[in-house]
């Protein structure tokens, strides 16, 4: 743990509540808050060791969510298994690579993926869709490439991506929006698991800050579950004021990493 990080670890457990919070009400958005969290309020000074950390607590949300959705039947295992398996070699990819590039160059072009996720939440969700859709062929042959891309970004920049899956999968599949967050958590689980297990490997992951923020997630899970319904009607409100917050926290790093 670095010097002065145990300051900012109530820090770590309230964010890690949050991002749990988001992955639970929209699939997506919130991961990419764990970064600029641990690095400007819990105190960790080196990029690459809060994106390896930032993507294994990810990763962890993801799971307890996963698991509170899959009871609810909500998951459609065969499209979200053929998205992930695709993005699990990019991520590994992205997440290789990234450890060869500078912090600071990183951390700008972090910023820039923040301000992209931000746009992307910006834009109206749809929520019609079919709720009975199969994996055939032709889906198969969508999503698998669409996959790769996104695992890839997500394994670069340390995110869960889910901001990239809940679309892909909709236009992939024709499935509802209630079903592709739900599914879209497989692969958030899985890239944050190729990503953390890669810079674990380098010595990149910060062991208490990741407890802190596997804890908070706890709590993210369980306040996500009564939400869900209650936010039915104001869902878009939600998202709307997530995306502003992501956005405003994009422009925050992007200052930073020039500084």
């Amino acid at each position: 743990m670095e010097a002065g990080l145990a300051l900012g670890l109530p820090a770590a457990v309230a964010g890690g509540a949050i991002i749990a919070l988001l992955l639970g009400l929209f699939g997506g958005g919130g991961s990419v808050l764990a970064t600029p969290l641990l690095l400007y309020i819990v105190g960790i000074s080196d990029p690459h060791v809060a994106i390896g950390t930032g993507a294994a607590a990810v990763a962890v949300n993801a799971a307890a969510n996963l698991a509170v959705q899959a009871r609810a039947g909500t998951v459609k295992w065969p499209c979200a298994l053929s998205f992930a398996g695709a993005g699990l070699a990019g991520s590994l990819a992205g997440a290789v690579l990234a450890q060869r590039v500078d912090g600071q160059a990183l951390l700008s072009a972090f910023a820039l993926a923040m301000l992209a996720v931000g746009l992307a939440m910006l834009r109206p969700a749809k929520a019609e869709g079919d709720p009975a859709v199969r994996l055939d062929l032709p889906m198969t042959l969508k999503l698998v490439p669409a996959g790769l891309v996104v695992g890839l970004a997500a394994g670069f920049f340390g995110i869960g991506g889910g901001f990239l899956i809940v679309p892909g999968l909709m236009a992939a599949t024709g499935m509802t929006l209630a079903n592709a967050a739900a599914s879209s958590l497989v692969s958030v689980m899985v890239f944050g698991v190729a990503t953390a297990g890669t810079y674990a490997v380098a010595g990149r992951v910060d062991g208490p800050a990741l407890l802190a923020m596997v804890a908070g997630g706890l709590i993210g899970v369980l306040a996500a579950k009564p939400l869900a319904p209650r936010l039915a009607t104001r869902a878009a409100l939600a998202r709307r004021l997530s995306a502003i917050m992501v956005i405003l926290t994009a422009l925050y790093v992007g200052w930073r990493s020039l500084g």
